[in-house]
């Protein structure tokens, strides 16, 4: 096989069909060995159905039913577990990846490259998500001492290499490119259109980029203990040196100290600042709980391949 396709699936039924036609259009221009790897993450409007039609019409796509929402990265863990070819393409099903610029990636690779990203010229989101994007990246980039685009995004192409050093990381939260970067493959990035969603609106919600970017900046650095030890030093070192002020102002001037409300006010601060640090710790300890029990990333509840349905249930 020459390249897979892996496409994770959710809130985009509507747009299926047409994803269908225009991949198949933009790889048969390619190559006459592809394949379509479509992965239903549990889409609430029952996405497996179109899935489960087009898979067993074309023999060069693979349905893959997971068993509960395991999340948009879980969801290409599992394609990828089950892509095949020398080159696997990922991006999203709401055809804001455009199909037709799989070629430009593809062009790009030939040049020598294990991994070739798309860099959206122009993103066709809501302005908070274009914001939050360019936020998180932002304090990505502090607390892991690098540099990073928010206008890349997982519509990329890989080396099989590069996807099977992928998949032998074995963290149960992850960020597909950040992955890919940490990895050290020889990479680059195309400009490309980023076009309008299709169907359905975006399942990253606010409170869930938000979740995202904690997980991602607590699991990937450990600079927030870092830091959370820098500010524990500076508060003692503020406490010693106020202190130190009020012994001196006692015995040059006799002035007492005074007030209750500045003594409650320091210990209600410097109290949230331990509870703050021991959530940080307490964080770290549970992800280390989870990666422990060594769950599974994803279970297949149900696969179509080579036209014919398989229930695999792991």
């Amino acid at each position: 096989m020459d390249i897979s396709v892996v496409i994770p699936v959710y809130g985009c039924r509507a747009c299926l069909e047409e994803l269908h036609q225009r991949l198949s259009a933009a790889l048969a221009a390619i190559t006459p060995s592809y394949e379509i790897v479509l992965v239903n993450d549990a889409c609430p409007q029952n996405s497996w159905e179109v899935i489960k039609e087009i898979a067993l019409k074309d023999p060069r796509v693979k349905g893959i039913d997971l068993s509960r929402n395991f999340g948009q990265i879980r969801a290409i863990t599992a394609g990828l577990q089950y892509a095949t070819g020398d080159w696997v393409v990922v991006m999203d099903c709401d055809l804001q990846d455009r199909p037709e610029e799989i070629q430009k990636l593809y062009n790009k690779a030939k040049e020598g490259y294990d991994v070739v990203f798309t860099r959206r010229t122009a993103r066709r989101d809501p302005f908070l998500k274009r914001l939050s994007s360019r936020v998180f990246h932002r304090v990505y980039g502090f607390f892991t001492d690098g540099a990073f685009d928010a206008s890349i995004a997982n519509f990329s192409i890989s080396r099989r290499v590069v996807v099977d050093n992928y998949r032998r990381m074995g963290d149960q939260n992850r960020a597909f490119v950040l992955f890919i970067k940490w990895m050290g493959f020889k990479s680059a990035a195309v400009d490309v259109d980023h076009a309008q969603r299709a169907a359905g609106k975006s399942g990253y919600t606010l409170r869930k980029q938000l979740r995202m970017a904690l997980e991602i900046i607590t699991t990937q650095s450990n600079k927030p203990l870092i830091l959370s030890i820098q500010v524990g030093f500076a508060m003692s070192a503020l406490a010693f040196l106020y202190g130190s002020y009020m012994i001196a102002r006692y015995f040059i001037y006799g002035i007492s100290a005074q007030g209750w409300t500045s003594t409650i006010v320091s210990i209600y601060f410097v109290g949230g600042i331990i509870l703050a640090q021991l959530g940080i710790l307490g964080l770290y300890i549970g992800y280390i709980f989870n990666q422990t029990k060594g769950r599974p990333l994803f279970i297949v509840r149900e696969m179509v391949e080579d036209q014919e349905v398989k229930n695999e249930g792991f």
